[in-house]
């Protein structure tokens, strides 16, 4: 590509890249002199299905116009039969482009994303059944039941405690407290109580060492939801439009290939109105960018990990790769250039030249940063309040629902008091007259004039 100010320079110097790079490693293994010159309709080369003449680079070579074409220009069969190419300097492949989505906020219960929604349904149940399975085995079991007998002669008062410690509800509140990792004031007696209660216990450590592992992934991430995420999401849709450059390998990959898939998507992309194919890579991507994300752009995979690379930094790879070929330096047909080109490519490629001006164009000049970073600042590592929001309304919930709860139970045993203290004062009230016998009796002793001290009476 020319440089910024590629004015001030002349000749080979106003260009730089990858490839301006490896013209000139090149060169200097073979000794000769060259002179960079853009193909004029700045296509890479296809061949006209009804003129049958070659555009393009190729056309260049074909023609006689160019003795070299450096530049990713992709092996093919239908070029290699017009042209001759050296080993591939880089492998490649077809690829998706898309429009980076906006990467999505925690949402207030994103502490839940680390298990599916299935498993917290699966819990759920789970925490149920085994509540209802450790009453009815309580019940069954005679070793869950209190049988002691007060001792004879005891005065005490009768044990409250109950025949058996594991109803409905306190079988929930084992289950629960199991759960909790907190335990619980009883514990089963029985060997099936044990059992149901050992088996939970496994199945509980699993699930929260599983929930635990996943947590902080989740959290101290904000996730990017892609639409797509591979050719045959592409091909099962029709929200998304997708297309190619109009010439070059990869319109011709879509139209000979004789994958269903990808026959189905050329069947698309020929028909589909507007047009799909652009003129030019930079079309393509132009059109990736402010289509909102509803254009895909097919295109060898290197460049679109080089553009992902480049600001506004708004566009991504997605899936992998649609085929595997490679990128080769072309000479015409029969030219005395192809074996030492080959060769050069051959030892630049292990001497890890070729790595190394691949490092140095897509990642070290990089404009958006290392693609996939292993070290994150503090604050992208530390949780938001929106991660935990969720826990914090369940405790206000939880509290509140406890308030209102002893406020019920507070107006119930109320009532319950009440109920019970007018039904004592009513039994007061209507209780049974004093004997008449025994009235008479007083009144005869007084008018006898009788005190009576012990059992002996003495008249008065």
């Amino acid at each position: 590509m020319l440089k910024k100010n590629w004015e001030m320079y002349e000749g080979n110097d106003q260009y730089e890249g990858y490839c301006v790079d490896l013209a000139s490693e090149i060169a200097k293994h073979i000794g000769i002199k060259y002179k960079i010159s853009i193909v004029p309709d700045g296509k890479y080369g296809a061949r006209d299905p009804e003129t049958k003449i070659w555009n393009g680079m190729v056309g260049e070579l074909v023609y006689g116009k160019a003795e070299i074409a450096v530049a990713p220009l992709t092996i093919t069969l239908v070029r290699e039969e017009v042209i001759d190419f050296s080993k591939p300097f880089m492998s490649l492949g077809i690829s998706i482009m898309i429009k980076k989505p906006q990467k999505s906020k925690p949402g207030v219960f994103s502490f839940l994303d680390p298990l599916a929604y299935e498993i917290w349904m699966c819990i759920v149940f789970a925490y149920i059944g085994v509540s209802v399975v450790l009453f009815l085995v309580s019940r069954f079991s005679p070793y869950e039941w209190h049988t002691e007998e007060p001792e004879e002669g005891s005065d005490g008062p009768p044990s409250d405690q109950p025949p058996n410690e594991f109803g409905i509800f306190n079988s929930l509140w084992f289950s629960l407290g199991a759960f909790m990792q907190q335990g619980c004031d009883f514990t089963p007696r029985s060997l099936s109580g044990r059992i149901v209660g050992g088996v939970w216990w496994f199945f509980t450590l699993i699930i929260i060492s599983s929930y635990t592992a996943n947590l902080a992934a989740f959290l101290t991430v904000e996730r990017m939801v892609s639409p797509i995420e591979s050719a045959e999401d592409l091909a099962k849709q029709t929200e998304i439009a997708y297309g190619t450059l109009d010439s070059g390998s990869t319109k011709e990959f879509f139209r000979r290939s004789k994958i269903a898939v990808y026959e189905k998507m050329w069947s698309y992309m020929k028909s589909a109105e507007p047009t799909v194919f652009t003129k030019t890579t930079a079309e393509g991507v132009a059109r990736v960018r402010k289509s909102k994300g509803k254009y895909a752009f097919l295109l060898e995979s290197t460049m679109n990990e080089y553009t992902e690379q480049r600001k506004p930094c708004d566009t991504m790879k997605v899936g992998g790769n649609l085929d595997s070929k490679g990128y080769g330096v072309a000479t015409p047909k029969g030219s005395q250039l192809r074996t030492p080109v080959n060769l050069a490519v051959l030892k630049l490629s292990e001497a890890g030249v070729l790595d190394k001006l691949k490092n140095k164009w897509w990642y070290d000049k990089g404009e958006c940063g290392p693609k996939d970073s292993g070290s994150k600042d503090k604050s992208s590592q530390a949780l938001s309040l929106s991660n935990v929001a969720g826990v914090f309304y369940i405790l206000v919930g939880g509290l509140g629902l406890a308030m209102l709860v002893a406020l019920v139970e507070f107006c119930y045993k109320s009532r319950a008091e009440a109920k019970k203290l007018k039904v004592e004062s009513a039994e007061l009230n209507f209780s049974p007259a004093p004997s008449p016998t025994h009235s008479v009796q007083n009144l005869a002793t007084y008018r006898e004039g009788y005190n009576v001290y012990g059992s002996d009476a003495v008249k008065i």
